[in-house]
């Protein structure tokens, strides 16, 4: 059975007359008549009454009619699900935390090369715990994220694995003043503890942070939180506190011009890593692909 057939019966259906029914199926009428004769012959039915000059769908047809409307529904359906599922599999989607999606991601793509450069890509930018969520529930192929050896990530190693892209720092950066000083400085006294505009803790960038500083030899009352480095850098710009924020999005503010210093000497800077994870599990032809060029690249420069 061919399945226009159905599409020919529902259309004959809704105008109840051949002639406008044909135009609708954009075939000659004497065409059209033979394919709704020919579903009738593979269906053993009379499913048109054609005694009349408005034409009426007999009980067969109704019959007919209905599992039509099924099957066309299912196909439409699946049509779908294979459309996207073709996409999904043409597409390289990346989960990324908002730093490295403004800072890092764009021109590290661009330096893999014209290979990936017409490669379709999906960028999800978000926290460091929705990244996480989307890796472990399969919504997206790669994570790029900041990384510290002390600090955990909620996927687990038996499942997961990364590739070193570069190396960075967070170093905690506060408004210059008129001298060039910064207008904070750490550690601060328990007299006058240091403002600090914080990362959450439940962040990937707060995590680093909260097993990596010395905070019993801080200072620090927090007046503001938030997940969002771009948020804690414009903080810290208007001299709200001393942030700790990626060099890679301080460097611009960190020039003799810029109005940014840092807010402390080295004991304070935390070295971190910019990582790209991937399931352990074999990924699209695509996806391997593309691990294959980054693992070349990462070989082949330093980092």
């Amino acid at each position: 059975m061919d399945t226009a057939w159905l599409h020919d019966l529902r259309a004959l259906a809704d105008t109840h007359n051949f002639s406008r029914a044909a135009e609708v199926r954009n075939i000659t009428q004497p065409a059209f008549g033979r394919r709704i004769k020919a579903l009738e012959d593979w269906s053993g039915s009379v499913l048109v009454d054609r005694s009349t000059h408005r034409i009426r769908i007999t009980p067969a047809g109704e019959i007919m009619l209905d599992a039509a409307n099924d099957i066309l529904q299912r196909i439409e359906r699946a049509t779908q699900d294979l459309n996207q599922e073709r996409s999904a599999t043409a597409t390289l989607t990346f989960a990324a935390t908002h730093a490295l999606s403004f800072t890092f991601f764009p021109s590290w793509v661009q330096s893999l090369g014209s290979s990936v450069a017409t490669v379709p890509i999906r960028l999800l930018s978000d926290n460091m715990n929705e990244c996480e969520r989307m890796m472990a529930e399969g919504r997206a192929q790669f994570l790029l994220c900041h990384f510290h050896p002390n600090s955990e990530i909620r996927l687990h190693e038996s499942d997961f694995k990364h590739v070193e892209l570069a190396k960075d720092v967070l170093l905690p950066v506060a408004s210059k003043g008129e001298d060039g000083l910064p207008i904070h400085r750490l550690p601060g006294t328990s007299e006058a503890p240091v403002p600090h505009v914080s990362f959450d803790e439940k962040s990937g960038m707060g995590r680093i942070l909260a097993a990596n500083l010395p905070h019993t030899e801080l200072h620090l009352v927090r007046v503001f939180t938030s997940h969002l480095a771009m948020v804690l850098k414009a903080l810290a710009l208007e001299g709200k506190g001393v942030a700790w924020i990626p060099r890679s999005l301080a460097n611009s503010e960190l020039e003799p011009q810029g109005k940014l210093a840092i807010a402390g000497d080295e004991k304070w800077v935390v070295p971190v890593k910019i990582v790209l994870i991937r399931p352990r599990n074999r990924m699209t032809e695509l996806a391997e692909i593309f691990w294959t060029t980054v693992e070349s690249a990462s070989k082949r420069k330093p980092v």
